[in-house]
């Protein structure tokens, strides 16, 4: 605080402070303790709220428990954004070691300016140009029917494939530039000594590189993880009718049926399950959550 003080003055350091704790209070915190508090009421007509029906119940919750159909989306959610976070990694990885350690500095601004114009274009409409490029008469198939490559178009958007291959897009970028960091951090000549003492370039990596770049890594995977499975535009535009989203669910739930109090048990659900998967990966990965906030 004594810093923030003497960087900019007591006035800006208390408009800073306000606005922030205005914005974590009202804008983050308060609307989930009100999503929290709904989602042990029932569902009721409006005459009865405030009733004695009105009361407090775990009945949300066991309706998810209740629903093999909902617990196996659910499950197939985590397991397809476990896999969309791989290969996240796999791609993001090498693209990132060879910018912090191989490209020429005067290139970087240029590298990045193109990684991040994708940015600029809002998931909806991004979502949209993957929803044309695999269809089944899209660009895709006609590149690959005339290059010779296959006989017949395939059928992207059947299963998860078509959610995979969105959701990797969307969401790569998260995972690059945290190991981006870490992996610039590493001075160069514990590089260069594992090289002058003959280590193969593979071991160098796994015993140099990717250990001090741990942090990054771990903090790339949760934001891919935790995004890809809260994600509702791109498996909506992307899904077919046998790979349906837990967020689908939620949105049914809570525009659909409007229920918005099963709609907010489920989108708790969502995210005290997840935050339990991930720190059990992070625990058998042997990271700590204070290695992702450093």
């Amino acid at each position: 605080m004594n810093d923030l003080v003497n960087r900019y003055g007591k006035t800006l350091t208390m408009t800073i402070c306000v606005l922030t704790t205005f914005w974590l209070l009202m804008l983050v915190i308060a609307p989930n303790l009100y999503l929290f508090e709904n989602s042990f009421r029932l569902y009721l007509p409006v005459r009865d709220v405030g009733g004695p029906k009105d009361v407090y119940t775990l009945k949300n919750y066991l309706t998810f428990l209740q629903s093999p159909i909902h617990i196996t989306v659910f499950a197939l959610t985590v397991m397809y954004s476990s896999i969309v976070t791989v290969i996240c990694f796999a791609m993001a990885y090498p693209l990132a070691y060879y910018l912090a350690k191989k490209a020429s500095p005067k290139h970087l601004p240029a590298i990045f300016l193109l990684l991040t114009v994708p940015l600029w274009v809002s998931e909806i409409m991004r979502s949209f140009a993957w929803f044309i490029i695999l269809s089944l008469k899209g660009p895709l198939n006609y590149l690959l029917i005339s290059g010779d490559i296959i006989e017949k178009p395939i059928r992207w958007m059947t299963g998860f494939r078509s959610v995979i291959i969105g959701l990797v897009y969307t969401y790569v970028l998260f995972m690059l530039f945290p190991i981006y960091n870490a992996v610039q951090s590493l001075d160069t000549n514990q590089i260069e000594a594992a090289e002058d003492l003959g280590a193969p370039w593979w071991r160098i990596h796994w015993r140099v590189i990717l250990p001090h770049a741990k942090p990054g890594i771990a903090s790339g995977s949760v934001m891919v993880f935790m995004l890809s499975a809260g994600s509702i535009l791109v498996p909506t535009l992307l899904a077919s009718t046998n790979s349906r989203w837990f967020t689908e669910i939620i949105q049914q739930w809570m525009f659909e049926s409007l229920d918005w109090n099963t709609g907010s048990a489920y989108a708790f659900l969502l995210l005290i399950l997840c935050t339990v998967f991930v720190t059990i990966v992070l625990r058998v990965f042997g990271v700590k959550l204070s290695d992702i906030a450093n």
